[in-house]
């Protein structure tokens, strides 16, 4: 019976250890699994080429970004028109957004939406809210209630704080249905509120977008990846119209 026992043992492990291969092998990074496909979602990155990215208000993409180690990834910029914010080629209104980051040391950066190019426009975080990427050990900005890693940035302070050490990857979500807008990080809702109604308005009114009179005012967007002069690498950024 022991024999018996430790035989079967061995063969559920196995089974089990074979049945967990197969699902990280299904889901590599950088891919769509078949559910995913089904329920409409698409790569806006795919883990190889650049391609579907330029830089804010410019035709192509800076060479400081790169694929690095299958992410999309901001290195060390040779001079100042060698970056610039990633902006995707296609504009997004309700949507579902998910993506994993990661900083570099003191790094800071953000994942910016509904921002509208445009000549007018110097910078994306002029018309596009953004959660914020940072390291909170490091970077000075952490020192400024929500400027924090997985905020709203300067509008509302993400709660429960869980982001991950510099050198970690974290997971991110963002979702925009019907002006409700939920920001998600490390499989926590960290920031939930309405776009456009009062109290909205407020927000922005005390904030330092309060003299940008196009803020947060485009009901679609692209997305985009800031460059803040710092590495940073992206990777499974996915995204499905809602």
């Amino acid at each position: 019976m022991k024999i018996f026992r430790t035989i079967v043992l061995s063969s559920l492990l196995l089974a089990g250890g074979a049945l967990l291969t197969d699902a990280v092998a299904q889901q590599k990074d950088n891919t769509l699994s078949k559910k995913e496909k089904k329920q409409g979602w698409q790569l806006l990155f795919d883990g190889t080429t650049t391609n579907g990215w330029h830089s804010f208000n410019k035709p192509q993409l800076g060479s400081a970004w790169n694929v690095n180690d299958g992410a999309f990834h901001l290195g060390k910029k040779e001079d100042r028109d060698s970056g610039g914010d990633a902006i995707t080629n296609e504009v997004f209104g309700d949507f579902e957004l998910k993506l994993e980051w990661k900083i570099s040391p003191n790094g800071n950066s953000g994942i910016m939406f509904l921002v509208k190019e445009d000549p007018k426009y110097k910078y994306a975080h002029y018309t596009g809210p953004e959660m914020q990427v940072l390291d909170n050990n490091g970077h000075p900005d952490a020192k400024i209630i929500k400027h924090r890693a997985g905020d709203l940035y300067d509008l509302i302070t993400s709660k429960p704080e869980n982001v991950k050490p510099v050198g970690e990857w974290n997971i991110v979500e963002i979702k925009l249905k019907d002006s409700k807008l939920e920001l998600w990080q490390n499989g926590v809702k960290v920031v939930s509120t309405t776009l456009w109604d009062d109290n909205w308005n407020k927000l922005v009114a005390g904030s330092k977008f309060k003299d940008l009179e196009d803020f947060a005012k485009f009901k679609s967007g692209h997305i985009v990846l800031q460059d803040h002069g710092n590495e940073v690498w992206y990777k499974n950024i996915k995204i499905r119209k809602l």
